[in-house]
């Protein structure tokens, strides 16, 4: 159970002690004197400092606190201010992992290397604080995605679903009473509404009178007699008999050509008139 204390003045010399002040007030009842039974732990203050995830995620956080460019890192303060951190774990008896120390000697190498002296040659000699860089930016960049997603909205957390059951069923609706004046004054509609969108068509016959007339006129030209059966294409079916026949009475009417026959239900011979 969590107790507020609020300390209370206590009273000056001037004033009588008839009335002794308050040691403190728990939930607003003043408390003259210290329970009997009031067990205070040796442990009962707890330090919470900032928790990291490993030793590059405290690397990163003192280079941005005091503002070092990650690229020229000074080796000599970031590893001063390291090992502070290191002992002060140790002080607090705070559970020391095994990588702290792993990149507190990773940072003297890193530091003992930079004090040794460089011999002189024409080829440059990498950094020794490259590695180091390298994994503080790919640590950063990942560590920002993570932020970045744990930002956006998470079910359970920021979202909740909701879970509606549907109401049940109020019953069948019964069917209606449709008589048979019904049925016969609806699909009389339909077929009135069908009517409207009906659709034609029209094309062109693909045989013509004028021209059968003419080729009919081209066949009789020699002025001798061709029996109507040579007139006719076999090939064209029935409405090319009728397109003959009808260019035939045309070429009658306008006294064009003439017909012959021998005998009842004989052949029918056509000449041109000359």
């Amino acid at each position: 159970m969590a107790a507020v204390l609020e300390a209370t003045p206590a009273p000056s010399p001037g004033e009588g002690a008839a009335a002794p002040s308050p040691l403190a007030l728990v939930r607003g009842r003043p408390l003259a004197e210290v329970p009997r039974d009031l067990y205070i732990p040796p442990d009962a203050l707890e330090v919470v400092l900032e928790a990291f995830a490993g030793p590059l995620d405290l690397l990163l956080y003192l280079i941005k606190r005091h503002g070092l460019d990650i690229l020229d890192i000074p080796i000599a303060e970031v590893t001063r201010q390291y090992m502070e951190y290191v002992e002060l774990m140790k002080e607090l008896k705070l559970e020391l992992a095994a990588e702290y120390l792993v990149m507190a000697a990773t940072l003297a190498e890193i530091k003992s290397r930079m004090l040794l002296p460089r011999p002189a040659a024409t080829a440059v000699e990498e950094d020794p604080r490259a590695e180091l860089v390298r994994r503080l930016q790919e640590y950063e960049r990942i560590k920002r995605a993570a932020e970045e997603l744990d930002g956006l909205p998470r079910m359970g957390r920021d979202l909740l679903a909701v879970v509606v059951e549907a109401p049940g069923a109020l019953g069948t609706r019964p069917p209606p009473t449709v008589t048979l004046a019904d049925l016969l004054g609806a699909m009389r509609d339909l077929m009135a509404r069908a009517d409207l969108f009906a659709s034609h068509h029209v094309r062109r016959e693909p045989l013509s009178v004028r021209e059968r007339m003419s080729r009919v006129l081209e066949r009789l030209s020699g002025g001798r007699f061709v029996e109507l059966a040579d007139c006719l294409v076999p090939g064209e079916g029935r409405a090319g008999v009728v397109v003959t026949l009808l260019a035939l009475l045309e070429l009658l009417r306008a006294t064009l050509i003439e017909l012959a026959q021998a005998e009842p239900f004989g052949p029918i011979h056509l000449r041109a008139v000359a």
